[in-house]
């Protein structure tokens, strides 16, 4: 999955007309890069979900876009401004979503540039016979999330820690993981599979309760990674 629903307030007025997803990073819109990396790992099928300016992107993608020297990547949307008419932040819109994903399945956010990341087959099977309900991909801390989001074990757990701790103990999270089916089901989310009554609800909430059941890996990544969160961080990336 995808994410690609927000506004991108803090990228306006390039967002205005054109959803952040879809601006051009490098020679190709921001969030092709993750799907020819999904793509190229062997997970053509991924789902998209949409809000602002969403029929833009399913114009520009349709159903089957083949993606040159890659492969194929065969779409899923949820349309979640034409079902309901707003987001439904990033937990509302996996719950939403539930229904057509896998039972075990990739997200990954839509306005982040990580070219070198590996949606590796691998880390899907350990995770698969693991006990775990979420396994995150966490950086090193940018300079716009200095006390970072989480803590990282010696035995590979994600912690929710305070951010009034040393921030050298604290990354931020990539926005990639890998996620249970369960994870957003009953008992540990009450929203209904497929959202009906339109929920919006944010992921950290879940997330740091089954950190504090030991829940949650995770993984340090290293590589390259930015959220391309204004129109600052956007021109830094096309200048090299």
């Amino acid at each position: 999955m995808i994410l690609a629903a927000g506004r991108g307030e803090r990228m306006r007025p390039l967002t205005d007309h054109t959803p952040k997803p879809l601006l051009a990073v490098r020679g190709k819109p921001l969030m092709q890069w993750p799907m020819e990396a999904l793509v190229r790992a062997g997970f053509q099928h991924i789902l998209i979900n949409t809000a602002w300016l969403g029929e833009r992107i399913q114009g520009h993608y349709g159903r089957s876009s083949p993606l040159q020297g890659i492969g194929v990547a065969h779409l899923l949307y949820s349309d979640e401004a034409q079902d309901f008419g707003y987001a439904l932040e990033t937990a509302g819109g996996i719950a939403r979503a539930l229904p057509q994903l896998a039972e075990v399945f990739w997200v990954v956010a839509g306005d982040v540039f990580v070219p070198e990341f590996t949606f590796d087959a691998l880390a899907v099977q350990q995770f698969t016979v693991s006990n775990q309900l979420a396994h995150l991909w966490l950086v090193p801390n940018p300079p716009h999330n200095p006390l970072g989001d989480f803590g990282l074990s010696q035995e590979g757990l994600a912690l929710n820690l305070p951010k009034s701790q040393n921030a050298q103990t604290l990354f931020t999270f990539s926005t990639i993981a890998l996620y249970r089916r369960a994870f957003f089901e009953l008992p540990y989310c009450d929203i209904v599979p497929g959202n009906p009554q339109a929920r919006a609800a944010p992921l950290a909430p879940l997330l740091r309760a089954a950190m504090d059941r030991g829940q949650v890996g995770a993984t340090l990544y290293t590589g390259p990674w930015t959220d391309v969160g204004t129109p600052e961080r956007l021109a830094q990336l096309n200048a090299v």
